[in-house]
């Protein structure tokens, strides 16, 4: 976990990167607290792993400050920066043996035999890998190895250990294992970890805090539950698992809610966006989980305070512990609703019967973009 005094162990600040005529990074600021596990989050191309190799000192910002315990690390050596770098391909030495392999930067630096020693034996017990010594890296599963990667960057004692995709060669059921492995090392041990991923249940699982990149800008910093359950823009909605976007234009107030329209018949409420100034006329945008919502008769009575869409069900998915319906409402727009298969599989609704859907207004976010309709079109 972070430290309680939220010391920053890496800040990047102001930070943009080019290769000619494309920007990279574009002005991204992020503050890693030391202890932290932070994940920098987003599709290929997003500018996290630039972002993180100008950390480890492999690229140059053209602009902007990257610090390490306060210091500004610009131009420094690689090799003078006390981070290591664990990478998706293992870059095992593979005419070493494991304890070799793990052994190789302290012998660099002209670590005595018995530090060098003692240091291996205690982190190959950490990475959970005795009497694997004398071992060659071909005789290691997949996920072995990146166990003796992840002990040769950390028998270093670096100050930040990063990680690019470190689990992307792994198959499923050995990436969510190595998962609550990288967990466990790193509160054993402290050290702040900064991890590059594409994989959104990845970062959501492993993370103190992440960041949310796109086109080489921060789209949203936060823990990982405020970043699933209050998404700042589209993009995160649309990134971070699944997520209905509904426009709607505001017709007034209820109490402390906005009441907004999709189309006629239809109740909505949202609350009211802080720093923005609304009124009616007004079109919105916002945002509401699958699993928030369920389905209910069309003509079954429904609280005032609910919001309700109406729809006809036009696909539905078995998925194991739950059922995808897909909803396309009276507006024209099309909901998923996640249905929890603790019924009958033949309950969950079959395509072409009308539903009516319905969930609690505090489920909607409002989104900072513009809608992309005209409040004509919507109404």
């Amino acid at each position: 976990m972070p430290d309680p005094e939220r010391k920053v162990e890496v800040g990047l600040y102001g930070v943009t990167k080019r290769f000619g005529d494309m920007v990279a990074v574009d002005d991204v600021t992020i503050e890693v607290g030391r202890g932290e596990f932070f994940s920098m989050l987003g599709p290929s191309g997003c500018g996290k792993t630039t972002s993180l190799r100008m950390i480890a000192g492999f690229e140059e910002p053209d602009s902007g400050r990257v610090e390490l315990t306060g210091r500004d690390i610009v131009g420094v050596a690689p090799y003078k920066r006390n981070v290591n770098t664990v990478f998706q391909s293992y870059a095992l030495f593979p005419h070493l043996t494991v304890a070799e392999n793990v052994a190789f930067g302290l012998r660099r630096k002209k670590v005595s035999k018995g530090d060098i020693r003692d240091r291996v034996k205690r982190y190959l017990d950490l990475v959970q890998l005795p009497g694997y010594d004398e071992r060659r890296p071909s005789q290691l599963s997949g996920g072995q190895q990146q166990r003796v990667a992840l002990a040769r960057a950390l028998v270093n004692e670096p100050a930040v250990l990063l990680l690019d995709e470190p689990l992307g060669a792994l198959d499923l059921k050995l990436r969510k294992q190595m998962q609550l492995e990288l967990m466990r090392i790193q509160r054993e041990v402290g050290v702040t970890f900064v991890y590059v991923t594409h994989d959104q249940e990845e970062a959501l699982v492993m993370s103190d805090r992440l960041a949310v990149m796109s086109q080489g800008r921060i789209e949203q910093i936060g823990y990982p539950e405020d970043i699933y359950e209050r998404p700042a823009t589209r993009f995160v909605a649309g990134f971070i698992g699944t997520s209905n976007i509904i426009e709607a234009v505001v017709t007034g107030r209820v109490g402390d809610l906005l009441q907004v329209e999709a189309a006629p018949g239809d109740r909505l409420l949202v609350g009211a966006p802080e720093g923005r100034a609304i009124s009616p006329g007004d079109v919105l945008a916002f945002t509401v989980r699958p699993e928030k919502l369920r389905i209910v008769a069309e003509n079954e009575p429904v609280a005032d305070r609910l919001c309700t869409i109406a729809g006809t069900v036009v696909d539905v998915v078995y998925q194991g512990v739950s059922t995808q319906l897909v909803i396309r409402t009276d507006a024209g727009t099309t909901l998923v609703v996640f249905r929890q298969n603790s019924e009958r599989v033949s309950d969950a609704g079959v395509p072409g019967t009308r539903a009516r859907i319905v969930w609690d207004p505090e489920f909607n976010v409002v989104l900072a973009d513009e809608p992309t309709l005209d409040k004509e079109l919507i109404s």
